[in-house]
């Protein structure tokens, strides 16, 4: 189970890492597309059989952001049609999102920015 979950973590940050060296993009830019497939492989019903195989592994990655927002988004329109689609966005992703800023929160009272 372990070597399943480096594996799938390994290959998605290799192929990250090989576009950022091979084309001009930022890391930006490298998010925003893993977001963007964890979206496209939820909304095909593929990233819940990534997370069936490779367990953990496949639910580190940034890809699993894009994936917790497509299923927050059909929770919130089955519950509450299309308003329910906009709250239920960030509902399942709220906690990565605000330890996230916390985290900036507490290396900003830590650490001197450099210029």
């Amino acid at each position: 189970m372990y070597l399943k979950a480096f594996l799938f973590c390994g290959i998605v940050c290799a192929i990250s890492q090989l576009v950022l060296e091979k084309t001009k993009w930022t890391p930006g830019h490298i998010n925003t597309l893993l977001v963007i497939i964890g979206c496209l492989l939820s909304g095909l019903g593929i990233y819940d059989k990534l997370l069936s195989i490779f367990g953990g592994g496949a639910s580190v990655p940034i890809i699993n952001f894009g994936h917790l927002l497509v299923i927050g988004a059909c929770e919130g329109y089955k519950e509450s049609g299309l308003m329910g689609l906009f709250q239920g966005v960030l509902v399942n992703a709220s906690g990565g999102v605000s330890f996230a800023v916390f985290c900036a929160f507490l290396n900003t009272l830590l650490f001197k920015v450099k210029d």
